[in-house]
């Protein structure tokens, strides 16, 4: 059964692009659009007109012209698994979804010799890891915490990152093929270059870096990418600390923050509270609408699992478990000076759930164990807040308490994990709530802008934001920034027809 009433315009585009995909890539039932109108977040889902599934370049060059002649929106995705940031919906619901990991799902190409991935954007992190383990295991993708089904080029195209070396996604994509809202194909460094050897080599060729034009905007659809690989190392041997209090979390950063400026860790290291961690455990134990868990209760969960208020870990590469030995020690002395907190082993943190899926994320191994953090609470909602904080003792502290404070205030429970950095780390909060209590529901949303509000005045900003809230953010940027965003748009999607809206730049129809 297909959605009804559908615009004439709308009508029409479809229309032209079943010519191109065929009626079985272009999808309008209610049950289609209604799973592609379903978040996580705030509100009230927001399912599309129709769902298109293309399955090469050429398909989407024609999408974008047909789109562009019948002033029709789309809203490209990639799996549609980034859950606490809007999943599959697009941002209002004129916009037509283009769901790109259906079929576009290749890995074109690993070279082995350079250890680099020609991938597509429905390329999973599951399907990465297992095809390199296949290969003998030579090479390493880094995952995030999230869903194995995420997206690889899509999680790099939102600032996602994960915990090793080569944490940092976008940083390791080089060359970008991108279909513009004009229709023209643009190859982005040495692929700009005909006759081009080198393409997903080198990062900085002649001219302007284009490449950061198509991270968190709305100005082209990317169609493949090159990604950097690490090299897998023969052990991997992880550490962990536990510290009782709340407010440990400011000593902790500094602790850290030597390691990281030094280079002496080599991954990231992730500094997760306790309901973190142990919000994957279980559901709540006492869950009333409403109310956030106890203090009391928090602290018989943290005995009950041999944790603490905060938790950090981080790893090392190596050739044995004996070569490491050293590295571990010395990290071991650094937080022990600290005269508080617990260690825990490597052999220990395998035993621990919470803990065992830090050390698949350092070793590049997808899990699914976080994402439980959706049945702490019925209802299944949830939202990631992400502002970044400078490693400072007192500002971590106080950044820490006003979240606290901000989420009991309106019933929830704080849920963070610092990912640090030497300079900075990114303090991602987790929102949850019951969405099907219109109460909670309406609590989730004021959190969030009052947890804006409060990083705004301490001089913070996220790096991601989930789609409801995408404007809210951008209005926060200078006027300068603002009319720069919109007008690349212009340039290079003149009618707007991808994604406007999309991380507040262009204009949606209501919606969001």
């Amino acid at each position: 059964m297909s959605k009804p009433n559908l615009p004439p315009q709308t009508q029409q585009f479809l229309d032209i692009v079943r010519g191109v995909l065929g009626d079985e890539w272009v999808h309008t039932s209610e049950a289609t659009v209604s799973r592609y109108g379903e978040t996580t977040l705030p509100g009230p889902d927001l399912p599309p007109p129709a769902v298109l599934y293309p399955g090469t370049k050429a398909e989407i060059v024609a999408i974008v012209k047909a789109a562009n002649d019948t002033g029709t929106p789309i809203f490209p995705i990639s799996n549609g698994n980034n859950i606490s940031q809007g999943s599959r919906a697009p941002v209002s619901s004129d916009q037509i979804v283009v769901d790109l990991g259906r079929r576009m799902n290749r890995i074109i190409d690993i070279n082995e010799d350079m250890g680099i991935a020609t991938i597509e954007p429905g390329v999973s992190y599951q399907q990465l890891h297992d095809e390199l383990e296949r290969l003998g295991g030579k090479f390493m993708a880094d995952v995030t915490s999230g869903p194995p089904a995420g997206s690889v080029l899509g999680n790099a195209l939102d600032k996602g990152a994960g915990y090793t070396p080569y944490a940092d996604h976008f940083s390791m994509t080089c060359g970008l093929e991108v279909v513009l809202g004009s229709g023209e194909i643009l190859r982005t460094g040495d692929g700009a270059l005909a006759s081009a050897r080198n393409w997903h080599m080198s990062k900085y060729s002649y001219g302007p870096h284009l490449d950061g034009l198509f991270i968190q905007s709305n100005y082209g659809i990317v169609t493949q990418a090159g990604f950097w690989l690490m090299p897998k190392p023969p052990v991997v041997r992880s550490f962990a600390f536990t510290f009782e209090n709340d407010d440990d979390v400011g000593d902790i950063v500094a602790a850290i923050k030597p390691l990281k400026l030094s280079g002496f860790v080599p991954t990231m290291m992730r500094l997760c509270n306790d309901l973190w961690l142990l919000a994957s455990e279980g559901p709540h134990p006492n869950y009333v609408s409403g109310q956030a868990l106890s203090d009391d209760d928090r602290k018989d969960l943290q005995r009950a699992h041999g944790l603490g208020s905060w938790t950090v870990s981080g790893a090392f590469y190596g050739g044995s478990h004996e070569a490491l030995a050293p590295q571990i020690n010395r990290v071991r002395d650094h937080f022990a000076s600290l005269g508080k907190g617990r260690y825990i082993p490597h052999e220990e943190a395998l035993e621990m759930p919470a803990l065992a899926a830090a050390v698949a994320a350092y070793a590049g191994v997808p899990s699914v164990h976080e994402l439980k953090q959706l049945a702490w609470r019925p209802g299944g909602g949830m939202a990631g807040f992400t502002p970044g904080v400078p490693m400072e003792r007192d500002l971590i502290v106080e950044s820490s308490r006003k979240s606290r404070e901000i989420l009991r205030a309106h019933g929830l429970e704080y849920l963070k994990m610092y990912v640090c950095g030497p300079r900075f780390a990114r303090g991602l909060h987790h929102l949850l709530w019951n969405r099907a209590v219109a109460d909670e529901d309406r609590a989730a949303d004021q959190a969030y802008r009052e947890l804006v509000a409060a990083y705004t005045d301490l001089g913070l900003q996220v790096g991601r934001s989930p789609i409801r809230y995408q404007d809210l953010h951008m209005s926060l940027l200078s006027e300068a920034t603002k009319k720069t965003c919109d007008a690349i748009k212009d340039v290079l999607d003149p009618r707007g027809i991808i994604a406007p809206g999309r991380y507040g730049i262009g204009h949606a129809a209501a919606g969001y």
